[in-house]
């Protein structure tokens, strides 16, 4: 059965969609900054705002103007819409379901400024001055005025979210960004002010423009605005019926879709032991946030970032290929096969998934959060691992040379230890610490610290034998795993905060990794950590050695080079 995710229609990519989406939203927002701006003026003179909307009207009323600005929201509404079926779960992220609820908003408040003001107007062929308008809303109708300034308000902050998001990752935001918020919260606040204060003067003062009047007999007047008025109405109640009937057009047809994917359930299965049964066509993403599994998708599941990225470890044969916009992100990370983007990728299928960025409930959130864990006791397992004679290694070899078998090495460590359900806490030097265990139980982590400590020295011995014609010695690991309480928190200062163990769990497992270079073996475990994991030590050598510090001796198991290739 093919999947049923909504695809781009033919011809057009999804990226193509997206860049179609982000243009039409930044002429609306280019609108909505001149119009703040003419309102602004208003602070300075009635004059000055009259001259700037003059200006206004000559851009935006003209008709290459008007057939922008109209095109630009039909396609944002559409696109929009497209959008909010597309999502196969509503379960999402605060500032994703911000936007959506604010987008939905602005309809409801802006129909009735549209129908009061622009097609009141044009339909009596008479073009309003800014004091007429504003007398208007402040004096005549102050109901309406309020309406259009919430309306303002939400069309902008939903505008700046929307610029926020997009441009966040940018090298040079970090540096603009304070002065862009500045400009955020001062425009709106100086329109509102420059609306209020002529209001206020307008308020006081008779009925000076002429604009908009006309010279015709009461009786007459009379008629023609009643007209006006019943145009007005209907265009009105035919823009709320026209959004309303889309709106339920795309509930009605989720709905649908919900109904006729309630039998073709498939499971998207974690590495904590978690197990996710949703229809086919959703993506994994949204699988992982229906089943509450942390997931990273900085740029919100649109394909602009590689953050959700999984390892596919099982049901690989018999997923879709990916997409234009999903393989080039692939293309453009180098990414090992097997790895997809989560928010890209609709199994149709069963399938076994590790995300790799995203270990812990922890790593979701921000750096530097007050929210992120203060710190509690755990019983986890760590794995420290090591180059053997490193120095040795690079001592003829140049920098960059250096630079590339680290990171070789680090790349090999890091997703062994993905790959078997752990988190990669630091790198030191050549050498690297990880922590398993954090989601799931003891026994689970210790068994996935030794399928990493495995799968290490196997990976180790693949690169020796690609790079045997450039090494002086082959690469050779110490590898000590201890499992034990510890106490897990987020730690550090300022961007360099990341969930880590401190404790002496943490010492011993060093200890046990250095010990295993004094006895030239590939790997030291801990007799708590075997126990744990349930393993037979049958064929395994073990002793007991003093660990500063502690007060009692401990038994390890030593695991030689060629037994460490096939432990756990």
């Amino acid at each position: 059965m093919k999947a049923t995710a909504t695809t781009a229609p033919p011809g057009i990519s999804e990226r193509t969609l997206r860049r179609t989406r982000l243009i039409s939203g930044l002429i609306m927002l280019v609108f909505v900054t001149l119009h703040l701006a003419n309102h602004a003026l208003n602070l300075i003179s009635l004059t000055a705002a009259e001259e700037g909307r003059r200006w206004f009207i000559a851009l935006w009323r003209s008709p290459p103007g008007t057939v922008l600005l109209y095109g630009a929201v039909i396609v944002h509404v559409a696109l929009v819409m497209r959008s909010l079926y597309q999502h196969r779960t509503l379960v999402m992220p605060v500032r994703e379901a911000l936007q959506i609820v604010l987008g939905l908003l602005i309809p409801l408040f802006i129909i009735e400024h549209v129908a009061g003001t622009r097609i009141r107007f044009e339909l009596a062929g008479i073009e309003p001055s800014y004091e007429t308008v504003i007398r208007g809303l402040w004096i005549d109708s102050p109901t309406n005025g309020l309406r259009q300034s919430i309306a303002l308000i939400i069309i902008w902050a939903h505008g700046c979210i929307g610029v926020h998001f997009w441009l966040r990752y940018r090298s040079w935001y970090s540096k603009a960004s304070p002065y862009l918020l500045t400009v955020a919260i001062l425009l709106p606040v100086l329109a509102l002010l420059g609306f209020a204060d002529t209001g206020r003067v307008l308020e006081s003062e008779p009925i000076q423009s002429s604009v908009g009047r006309s010279s015709e007999p009461a009786p007459v007047r009379y008629l023609r605005e009643a007209k006006f008025e019943e145009v007005q109405t209907t265009v009105k109640f035919a823009l709320y019926g026209a959004f309303a009937g889309t709106l339920l057009t795309v509930i009605a047809l989720r709905t649908r879709r919900s109904w006729k994917e309630r039998t073709t359930q498939i499971e998207i299965r974690y590495p904590g032991g978690e197990t996710v049964r949703v229809p086919r066509g959703f993506s994994v993403l949204e699988a992982s946030r229906l089943g509450g599994i942390p997931h990273y998708a900085v740029c919100g599941g649109k394909g602009r970032c590689s953050t959700c990225r999984v390892q596919v470890v099982e049901g690989l044969a018999k997923l879709p290929p990916p997409q234009s916009n999903e393989q080039a992100t692939l293309e453009r990370i180098g990414a090992d096969p097997g790895v997809r983007l989560a928010c890209q990728l609709h199994p149709i299928d069963d399938v076994s998934v590790v995300p790799l960025l995203q270990p812990s409930n922890e790593a979701i959130l921000p750096v530097g959060s007050q929210q992120t864990n203060p710190g509690r006791e755990q019983e986890i397992a760590i794995l420290f691992c090591d180059i053997r004679s490193f120095t040795m290694l690079t001592e003829e070899r140049l920098p960059y040379d250096i630079v590339f078998l680290l990171n070789r090495y680090f790349a090999l460590v890091g997703q062994a230890i993905e790959r078997s359900g752990g988190r990669l806490d630091k790198f030191i030097g050549d050498g690297a610490m990880a922590l398993f265990g954090l989601n799931g139980s003891p026994e689970d982590g210790c068994r996935n610290a030794l399928k990493a400590a495995a799968a290490i020295t196997r990976e180790i011995e693949r690169l020796n034998d690609e790079l045997a014609g450039e090494l002086s010695m082959p690469l050779r690991v110490a590898i000590g795993v201890h499992a034990g309480p510890a106490i897990v928190g987020a730690m550090g200062y300022g961007m360099v905060k990341n969930l880590t163990a401190i404790g002496d769990t943490v010492n011993v497992a060093s200890r046990l990794e250095t010990i295993a270079k004094e006895l030239d073996a590939t790997i030291v475990v801990s007799e708590p950590t075997i126990i744990l994991a349930g393993s037979d030590t049958e064929a395994l050598e073990s002793r007991e050695i003093t660990i500063r510090g502690r007060a009692e001796p401990l038994r390890v198991y030593i695991i030689p080079q060629e037994m460490g290739l096939n432990f756990a």
